[in-house]
């Protein structure tokens, strides 16, 4: 781990079954003081690896994604926390601007933009509108940043001030192929419809019918997915599909 700076940056990834992605993420994330892995009902080889990087491992089943993220971060001991998924690539150059950024930065967290990859494929416009991110808060102080209680896609709460965009980007694989990223809306969806059902509200079949064309709206057009030819097209219609889909899942299939 690289020592020296004025402060210490903390490392967070939280995981379950990453043994084909881990080592390649672990491997960009070598510049932080302190790398702390949490492992979600991990069954394949995920522990192994992680534990090659670090002795910081916390291991247990959480049913809430937030949950397990929000222990993470108080089990890091930096004032600055950076949250990385096992399926996102730190390149050199963003290591770099991060350092520099937690030596000099006086806002309390920055967002970071995404390069999105379906397979080989980048994939950079398009993203939103709860199916993929452009970009999210993954540098932060510790203690400015909560995850909510929800399954899929938690809400965050943040306090303090917000600085600057970084100027480079994570790599992130979202899904080796449209197969792929077919699964994820499923998983997303149903993982909706189950947080649906628990608050009692699922709303109603002609809200969520025009979310489809809304959505869409914003990500083929206002996100700009018309840059990315059928692949933006593709993306903007699962964004719009995921609503409709998390509703009737939650109205129609047995808890």
């Amino acid at each position: 781990m690289v020592t020296g700076f004025k402060k210490k940056i903390s490392v967070l990834v939280v995981i379950h079954n990453e043994e084909k992605r881990l080592g390649s993420c672990l491997d960009t994330l070598r510049f932080a003081d302190e790398l702390v892995i949490v492992l979600d009902k991990c069954t394949d080889r995920s522990r192994e690896i992680a534990s090659k990087y670090t002795e910081h491992l916390i291991e247990g089943e959480w049913d809430l994604e937030g949950d397990r993220r929000n222990l993470g971060i108080d089990s890091c001991s930096g004032p600055w926390v950076l949250e990385v998924d096992a399926d996102e690539r730190i390149p050199e150059e963003l290591a770099v601007e991060i350092r520099e950024t937690v030596n000099t930065s006086e806002a309390d967290r920055h967002d970071i933009s995404v390069d999105n990859y379906v397979g080989n494929r980048l994939v950079r416009y398009g993203w939103g509108a709860s199916f993929g991110r452009g970009a999210h808060t993954a540098l932060f102080r510790k203690g400015t940043k909560v995850w909510g209680s929800e399954r899929v896609h938690p809400k965050l709460r943040f306090d303090g001030v917000k600085g600057d965009l970084l100027k480079n980007r994570i790599e992130h694989d979202v899904a080796e192929n449209i197969s792929s990223l077919i699964r994820k809306l499923d998983t997303y969806s149903s993982a909706h419809a189950a947080d649906l059902r628990d608050k009692g509200d699922i709303g109603s079949f002609g809200h969520n019918l025009r979310r489809i064309f809304s959505r869409f709206y914003k990500c083929y057009f206002l996100r700009k997915g018309y840059r990315e030819g059928a692949w933006g097209f593709l993306i903007a219609l699962f964004a719009g599909l995921y609503p409709i889909l998390s509703y009737l899942k939650a109205k129609l299939e047995d808890q």
